[in-house]
């Protein structure tokens, strides 16, 4: 019997083609860019509306602290070359340099960047003048000339009474460790505008060596080298140059990095790092009432890490500085009390809040540029992700870097909030927005020149077309 040959099974039906992926991404990058700056532009005009009306902002320049100039100056040849070096040659060499070469690369680079903004306005202007304003810390100095004195009086002088003497703005609003940093650089020799504004940029440009620190701790190198070279042409560089406030940042930026390395043990001895990081906590409590809400960074990388292993050192740190303080005769609580008073018999008190406190953030937007604005929309895009693989213990090196943008990003809003941050947040916020930079690092490296390149515009319009506070 003739068996018929069975039939070739029939092939499978090929799948339809799925349509190539749209290139959203880059076009919410694009969108969010764009968003940002109609919040500016809305911050701009809304601003010298309400300012030319009643005066209530009591900035010349809303929604900054700073004033139309137009000029050039000793900088501006420095700038465009250190602009042009880190937008052509930045993401090569942040990819293939030794990470030691690139630690010292970035440190160059951010201060050559600090720099040559700061001397855009020359010398005096820019740089040695910038500590020496009523409102600054060096018109104190005379004043403690006996420091423990001084440390036990130091609150009769935070509210303006009339017919006493009373401390000029910015030390009123601030505990005793930042006048007493420049009144030691005076006892060593370094007295004077110019030293002061050497050392706060100095200690400005070390910071990107602390974020990049850090990023590599929690994420991992890779990440870190795409963050480089937008850490390096941050537009914040405007306001590093010279502000107290630069200095701040660094010691920040310090303490998050040495808690991190802590925390993943990362180095050789994690619980002297860990001790460092309590130590410079303490510190920062001491520079600025607004930077405790650092405790939220450092918590945010101890979640990250997943570890409460370095709290006891870190406590243990955090608990001198105050101590000594305290020993001194110096009350922070009472302090702070005291300031919230005196705030509010400045400009704060005529400041509306409905304007700040979106106006706020428009002020971040200068600080941080655009490229770190589409960095922050693909962190909030990828944050849901994020949370759910760390509760199963399955994070990616992107899910640790948003974790640790997203902490900044939780502190920047408390500080928002509070009300206790009305204008100036161009450089009360620097400390934050170092840890919002290395967002950028999550955009597609195809790109990178041209968020770089947006970076540098801002930063070099803002120095140029406008004369800055601080």
């Amino acid at each position: 019997m003739n068996h018929p040959e069975p039939r070739p099974p029939h092939p499978p039906r090929a799948a339809p083609p799925r349509p190539a992926p749209r290139r959203s991404g880059p076009r919410r990058d694009l969108l969010a860019a764009a968003l940002a700056v109609l919040l500016v532009t809305a911050a701009v005009l809304i601003g010298r509306h309400l300012e030319d009306h009643d005066g209530s902002l009591h900035v010349n320049w809303p929604p900054l602290y700073a004033k139309w100039d137009p000029h050039l100056g000793p900088g501006t040849p420095a700038a465009l070359a250190v602009a042009a070096a880190v937008v052509l040659h930045g993401p090569a060499l942040a990819a293939r340099l030794p990470w030691r070469a690139l630690l010292a690369a970035a440190w160059a680079g951010s201060t050559a960047w600090i720099w040559s903004l700061a001397l855009v306005d020359g010398w005096h202007r820019g740089v040695a003048e910038r500590l020496t304003t009523k409102y600054e810390y060096l018109r104190v100095i005379d004043r403690f000339d006996d420091i423990p004195a001084t440390l036990r009086d130091f609150t009769h002088h935070i509210v303006q009474v009339p017919g006493e003497y009373h401390w000029p703005a910015h030390t009123a609003g601030h505990p005793p460790a930042a006048p007493l940093t420049f009144v030691l650089l005076d006892r060593i020799g370094l007295g004077g505008g110019g030293w002061a504004g050497a050392f706060v940029i100095t200690a400005g440009g070390t910071a990107v060596l602390a974020v990049l620190l850090t990023v590599r701790a929690l994420a991992d190198e890779a990440t870190a080298r795409r963050a480089a070279p937008f850490l390096v042409l941050a537009p914040a560089a405007v306001w590093t140059g010279a502000s107290a406030d630069g200095y701040f940042a660094a010691v920040t930026a310090w303490m998050t990095a040495l808690l991190a390395l802590a925390a993943t043990r990362t180095t050789r001895h994690p619980a002297l790092a860990a001790t460092g990081a309590g130590l410079l906590f303490g510190l920062t409590c001491y520079l600025s009432y607004g930077l405790t809400l650092f405790a939220l960074v450092a918590a945010g990388v101890v979640l990250i890490a997943r570890t409460p292993r370095p709290l006891p050192y870190f406590v243990a740190g955090a608990a001198v500085v105050p101590l000594v303080f305290t020993a001194f005769g110096f009350d922070w609580w009472e302090a702070y009390r005291l300031l919230v008073d005196r705030y509010y018999q400045g400009a704060a008190g005529v400041r509306p809040y409905w304007y700040w406190v979106w106006a706020n953030p428009a002020c971040t937007v200068f600080v941080v540029g655009l490229a770190t604005v589409a960095g922050l929309r693909r962190t909030l895009t990828a944050a849901p992700g994020a949370v759910r693989r760390w509760r199963t213990r399955d994070t990616t090196a992107t899910d640790r870097l948003v974790g640790l943008v997203l902490a900044a990003l939780l502190a920047v809003a408390a500080a928002d909030l509070s009300g206790m941050s009305k204008a100036e947040t161009e450089r009360i916020w620097l400390p934050f927005a170092l840890f919002l930079l290395p967002a950028a690092a999550l955009l597609p490296r195809p790109s990178a020149r041209a968020w770089l390149t947006a970076q540098a515009v801002l930063a070099l319009a803002v120095n140029h077309l406008l004369f800055t506070g601080w």
